[in-house]
Formats: structure tokens, C-alpha cells, sequence
């Protein structure tokens, strides 16, 4: 059998996605050693050494938080996820969320599990009991959204359902997300808009310089009088203190969260899961389905989708002679590569250069064999950062 192409999984990954790397041409598991990618779920990669075979990591959710993206960009090496992917899990997590909240469903189940009655004694305690539990309905209520990417705009189709109005913000937002976006959903301005305006305010947002702490204290103080604040993005997303300090004031009637937090524990006002947003079956098998024909296509082809560091770069196969080069984005790149392929005797079939920030990643299909000279070579340029042969 020839060299395989050789996958270290790190957390368990749904079999479902790993029969996409056929045993063949992948030797996979969670022992495989130098291997030519890593797929990982939640494991913190960040103090853990990343082999120099290493040529893409692959993560089975949408969040990279775990990765050090910064510094496999650095080495040329592209970081998959799985946007969309979790999407569905997660909107009908917060469908929960919204009714945990409203109707105090934990505090509820919470005084009923503290019964110590029988009989008609306990029909007794729940009926003196439950006007402690009196909720509201969300028919007519207005949720803010913070963030309308796929996730986000299955929220707002969602409540839409339930009757709610929707005020939603997202200063990024996809030409694809706008077309999936409900045609009710009114547009905000500004963060600060959504949360002087919602009962109801739900956030949907990756964890960057730009969105630690959005849930900030001087955005909480525009909230209405008991609103309610739900996190399933990412924990640092809401300043936790802030929270509290909203809640002690009456100003946050609940915060429902994804993410426990010692500071949390015991206070009636907060719902902390045990980050359960992709937790169904269907999302992992999802995920790792997604993942899994990425860094397929990328260690095969070298083709990159849904990177979180590179660009997305496709290209059909020309030629059995592939190279695939990742670079700083720096001018005159393209003319050094062809350069050095031209003195080296190659024509140039086809080339695809894409970049995306400081990244570049260029596919060359050429008409006859490269030799390791030539891939040396390549490799010399200053500003290259990875260099592949992807022979057919």
C-alpha cells in the first residue's frame, strides 16, 4: 500500500465524518504520529506542540478559539472549520433559552424537585407555590439580535414563529446571510440601538478584540427594566461582573448562558448550561462530515473552503501536476513563482491566486512533473511560508 495520508483526531469525532476519509488513503486515529493534519473538536491546542508535518488542522465547530491560528498562519498552514454547521442545535437551544426565561422554568423545576409532600398535601404546595413563577409570553415581545449569520438568522425565523418582533444588528453581514434573513426582521444601526430597544437580547458573535465584553456595562445600563440577556456564542462575549452588577440593580431580570461560571453559581437570575449548543447528534455528525471533506480536498487537491486564516481558493484539475504555495501578501509574488517555474522548464497550465488579509495562497497547474529542486526553490522566495506537491 502506498504512503497514506496520515490524520491525528484529538476528541471524539463522529464516525460519520471519518468514513469520508477512506482507509486507503488515510490512516486516521487518535495515535497517528507525524501526521499531515490534526481534526479536533474542543481540545485546547494552544499549549500543546504542533508537529511540522503538520500541513492543516481541521475543527469540528464553528468556534477557533482552541487553535493558535495566528501561529499556523505564520507556518502556511490553513485552519478549517465548520460554520452553519451546529446552526440548527444552536437555534433551538436558544428557543429554550427564551423559554427557561420567560416562563422562570428553572427556579420552577427547582421548587417542585424541593417538595417533601405526598398526597393532597403536595397539590397543596403547588398551588400556594407557583404565583412565585408567574411568567410572561413572548407573542408580541421584541428580540434583539446581535450577530445574523446562519445561527443568528434561524433565531430570527424562530421567534418570528413564536410572534416576537425582531431587531437584529450585524455590521458584517454575508450577501447570503442578508438573502436567508426574514424580510420582517428590522435592521439596527448599532449595538447600542439593539440594546436600548430589545426585551429580549440574544447574541450570536465570534470572540475577537472587537466583541470581548460587548455585553459591556454601559451597554447593559440602555437595557429595559428586567430584559433578558442570552449567550451562546462565546463566554467572554458578556462582561460577567457587569451582569451581576445589571441583575443586583433589577435592570437584567435574566441571563441565560452556554457557559458556567463560578461567579454565576447559585444566583436565581442566571441559567448556566453545560455548553450544550452543538450537543445533538445531528450537529456533531454534521460538523465532522464538513470538516472532513475540507481537509480531504485541501491534503488531496489543495484546495481551501471555510478557512479561518486563508482564502477560499477552488480549482478544478487541469493537470496531474499540482502546486499549491502559501505566502505573505506581499507584491511581486506571482511574478517570483512564475520566474522560478519558467527557468525550471515548466509551463504553466493553469494558476489561481487569491488573498485574504496579510494571507495569499496560489494553485499552480503544470504540464509535466516538478521536480524537488523546483519545490526547493519555491520555497526560497522571501515571503513563502508553505510549499505542496500535489501529483495526481
Amino acid at each position: 500500500m502506498p504512503d497514506r495520508l496520515r490524520v491525528l483526531t484529538i476528541n471524539a469525532i463522529s464516525a460519520t465524518g471519518l468514513r469520508l476519509l477512506p482507509t486507503e488513503k488515510f490512516q486516521v486515529g487518535p495515535h497517528v504520529e507525524a501526521p499531515d493534519a490534526i481534526l479536533v473538536r474542543s481540545q485546547d491546542l494552544h499549549r500543546t506542540p504542533i508537529p511540522p508535518s503538520v500541513k492543516a488542522i481541521g475543527r469540528a465547530g464553528a468556534g477557533t478559539n482552541n487553535i493558535p491560528v495566528d501561529q499556523m498562519s505564520a507556518r502556511g498552514v490553513p485552519v478549517f472549520n465548520a460554520p452553519g454547521a451546529n446552526a440548527n442545535a444552536v437555534k433551538e437551544l436558544v428557543v429554550a433559552g427564551l423559554l427557561l426565561a420567560s416562563r422562570h422554568l428553572a427556579p420552577a423545576l427547582r421548587f417542585v424537585d424541593s417538595l417533601d409532600a405526598e398526597g393532597d398535601t403536595i397539590d397543596t404546595a403547588v398551588e400556594s407555590g407557583k404565583k412565585h413563577f408567574s411568567g410572561i409570553e413572548l407573542t408580541g415581545r421584541t428580540l434583539g439580535i446581535i450577530g445574523l449569520g446562519r445561527i443568528g438568522c434561524l433565531v430570527a425565523d424562530a421567534a418570528i414563529g413564536l410572534g416576537m418582533k425582531v431587531l437584529g444588528f450585524d455590521p458584517d453581514i454575508t450577501v447570503e446571510a442578508a438573502w436567508s434573513l426574514p424580510s420582517q426582521v428590522r435592521r439596527a444601526h448599532s449595538v447600542e440601538e439593539v440594546f436600548r430597544n430589545s426585551e429580549f437580547l440574544t447574541l450570536h458573535v465570534p470572540l475577537n478584540d472587537a466583541t470581548r465584553h460587548l455585553a459591556s456595562a454601559a451597554r447593559l445600563e440602555l437595557l429595559r427594566h428586567g430584559a433578558v440577556l442570552l449567550n451562546f456564542s462565546r463566554d467572554a462575549v458578556v462582561d460577567v461582573e457587569a451582569v451581576l452588577a445589571a441583575i443586583a440593580a433589577k435592570r437584567l431580570g435574566n441571563y441565560v448562558c452556554d457557559f458556567p461560571d463560578p461567579r454565576l453559581r447559585g444566583n436565581p437570575a442566571v441559567v448556566a448550561l453545560p455548553h450544550l449548543g452543538a450537543s445533538t447528534r445531528e450537529a456533531e455528525e454534521n460538523c465532522a462530515v464538513m470538516v472532513a471533506n475540507q481537509l480531504r480536498e485541501f491534503l488531496e487537491h489543495g484546495n481551501v473552503r471555510n478557512s479561518v486564516n486563508f482564502p477560499d481558493v477552488l480549482m478544478e484539475r487541469e493537470s496531474p501536476f499540482r502546486v499549491g504555495i502559501a505566502n505573505s501578501n506581499v507584491p511581486n509574488m506571482l511574478g517570483q513563482i512564475s520566474t522560478t517555474m519558467a527557468q525550471a522548464g515548466l509551463n504553466i497550465h493553469t494558476m489561481l491566486n487569491k488573498s485574504r488579509r496579510d494571507m495569499a495562497y496560489t494553485l499552480v497547474d503544470v504540464d509535466s512533473p516538478v521536480g524537488e529542486p523546483v519545490l526547493r526553490s519555491l520555497a526560497a522566495i522571501p515571503g513563502v511560508l508553505s510549499v505542496r506537491y500535489l501529483p495526481l
